[in-house]
This record gives C-alpha cells, sequence and structure tokens, in this order.
C-alpha cells in the first residue's frame, strides 16, 4: 500500500480570513482612549494630585452628609421616660463597663420579628441618648439586656452573679462572687455626674448636690425614697445584694434593674415624620 502523501496547507484556506483580505491598511497598534474616564493615569501616577482630589472628594462628601444636621434642632427623637442615670445606676454602669459585659451582651434590639417577640420592643435611640460611651455591643455570646429591667428579681441576678451556672446551665459566663465583696464608696460621684453633664447630659445643679445621698439612699431599704425617686423617676430601690453595706454588686443590679423600663410603650407613639 502506497503511503498517504503529505497533505500541504493551503496558501488560500477559504474558512481563514487573512490580513491581506481586510479593506485599507492594516493597522500596527490599538487606537488611544481618550475619554475622560480614562485619564485617571494621571492622577495614579501623580501622588500630589491625587491627595488633592481626595481631599476634595471627601470634603464635598463631608458637607453634604454633617451640613444638614446644621438646620435641626435635635437628631435623636424626644421621648417621654428617658432621663439621666442616678448616682448607683451610673456607677452600676461603669462597673458593667469595666468586666466587659457589652463583649458578650448586646443593647440593641433590632426592628425585627423574631428579636421584638423574644425580647421586646425594638430599642429607640432615645434610651441610648444619655450613654457615653453606648452599649449597643456587637455579638451576642449571651443574651441582649436591653429589655432586662424587671424581668428579674434582685434575688435571682444575685444568684447569677455569683455563680451563673446555677441558674443557667448551658451558661459559659464568669462568676462575678466578688463583687459583693468590694466596698463602695461615693466619693467621687459629684466629679463623675458633672463631668457627664459636660458631655451633654442634663444634670441638675440639685442633681449634683444631692448626689452622694441618693448614692446611699437607693440600696438603703429603709431609706427615705422620696427626693430620689422625684430626681430619678421610675429608679429600682432596695437593698439589692441583701447584705448590709454598697457593694459593686449593688449598684450593677441598680444598673441592670432599670435598663429598658423607662419608656412606657404602651402608650408609645413612634415620629412617623422621622
Amino acid at each position: 500500500m502506497a503511503d498517504n502523501e503529505k497533505v500541504q496547507p493551503s496558501d488560500k484556506d477559504p474558512k481563514v480570513s487573512q490580513l491581506s483580505d481586510l479593506p485599507g491598511e492594516v493597522p500596527n497598534e490599538l487606537p488611544h482612549h481618550t475619554a475622560l474616564i480614562d485619564r485617571h493615569a494621571i492622577l495614579e501616577k501623580s501622588p500630589t494630585l491625587l491627595l488633592t482630589f481626595s481631599l476634595l472628594v471627601v470634603t464635598v462628601g463631608g458637607i453634604v452628609e454633617i451640613a444638614p444636621l446644621f438646620w435641626l434642632e435635635n437628631t435623636i427623637e424626644k421621648v417621654e421616660g428617658v432621663r439621666p442615670y442616678s448616682p448607683l445606676e451610673l456607677t452600676g454602669r461603669d462597673i458593667y463597663v469595666r468586666e466587659g459585659c457589652y463583649v458578650c451582651h448586646s443593647q440593641m434590639i433590632r426592628p425585627m420579628r423574631d428579636e421584638v417577640e423574644r425580647y421586646g420592643h425594638y430599642s429607640l435611640a432615645a434610651e441610648s441618648m444619655y450613654d457615653h460611651p453606648f452599649q449597643w455591643g456587637s455579638k451576642r455570646t449571651g443574651p441582649d439586656l436591653a429589655r432586662v429591667g424587671g424581668r428579674y428579681s434582685d434575688a435571682w441576678h444575685v444568684d447569677h452573679l455569683m455563680d451563673p451556672q446555677s441558674v443557667v446551665p448551658e451558661s459559659i459566663m464568669p462568676k462575678y462572687a466578688f463583687l459583693a465583696d468590694t466596698r463602695i464608696e461615693p466619693d467621687q460621684i459629684e466629679s463623675l455626674l458633672s463631668t457627664h453633664r459636660m458631655v451633654g447630659v442634663p444634670y441638675t445643679d440639685a442633681q449634683i448636690t444631692s448626689a452622694r445621698a441618693d448614692f446611699r439612699v437607693q440600696a438603703d431599704p429603709e431609706g427615705d425614697w422620696d427626693g430620689l425617686v422625684e430626681r430619678y423617676p421610675g429608679a429600682a430601690v432596695g437593698n439589692f445584694d441583701g447584705q448590709p453595706g454598697l457593694t459593686e454588686m449593688d449598684a450593677l443590679i441598680a444598673y441592670l434593674q432599670v435598663m429598658g423600663t423607662m419608656v412606657d410603650f404602651s402608650t408609645f407613639t413612634p415620629d412617623e415624620t422621622r
């Protein structure tokens, strides 16, 4: 059988277009794009121009975002019932921050059905208007605490802080029994309230003057609470940890018991225009 002849490539394959068949001359390079959007290379090659235009963009954006706020009386809707913390509650809040409770517990109920059904009414901006800093949190290793006030008794909080697993067996919360052994005194309480007034919390002169007395009487089971309740409506009172003397446990529980209780949501109507 004869060897197959080699197939020679056709010089003119009809299925392949040749450059020589194209009309006109064959370009030796791609055309330059001169559109404005393609001139970003000018900025990228010049650090000075890039910095200048970046500052210009940030300035314009900042003006658009910030300038309208100067024509608003308040960016937070005022809600009846929201008040500054009492001296003991404020001290308890500082202990809450010091112990890093915000790392595992949020204080922000989002307007979603599952959260509202579990925790209660969604959080309002006004409820955090006197928090410096706010305690919204970023994760929930434990439950949200925005509505924990009044949900449990003082004794429950004591047991939970002393030994969390005795109340919630699956809890991984550490024990805070040392709070019941740590005494506190209102030595700097006037300065604390004055400092908060400097950043916008509307503490009155009368509240600052009465700070030490209010600090002690709120956890005194036999104290005269009339003046305290008049200055801080709805404040929880009593011997929170069940022991004589003032402890950090008293202050922390006083703070927990006021969380989410200032606003009466049975009569609250949101402002639809905001």
